[in-house]
């Protein structure tokens, strides 16, 4: 999707809008500060070396919109954060509903 299409189209129910800017923004936070993946599992990350908050995202995500809205919000973290760590939350949400990273 273009600059315009994204104006346009949101692909979330109207009523989600607000929470979905909150998860937004919390993505960005957890990328800033923390990142998707990690090295070694423990604190914030399981077994999997995946964020687990980040996850817990994603799974909402995708109830309220499924792998369409997955893809929406990645698209935002990489434009906010940058495209290494949207990869990285592309394997963080590795197994959530049709998610394929």
């Amino acid at each position: 999707m273009g600059f315009l299409s994204d104006l346009f189209h949101r692909p979330y129910p109207a009523f989600a809008g607000q929470e979905i800017e909150k998860l937004l923004e919390e993505l960005v936070r957890i990328g800033k500060l923390e990142d998707f993946l990690s090295e070694r599992p423990g604190g914030a990350f399981n077994m999997q070396c995946r964020h687990m908050r980040a996850r817990d995202i994603g799974k909402r995500l995708d109830e309220l919109g499924g792998i369409e809205l997955m893809e929406y919000m990645q698209k935002k973290v990489r434009k906010r954060l940058n495209p290494t760590l949207s990869e990285h939350l592309g394997y963080a949400w590795s197994d959530i509903g049709k998610w394929a990273p």
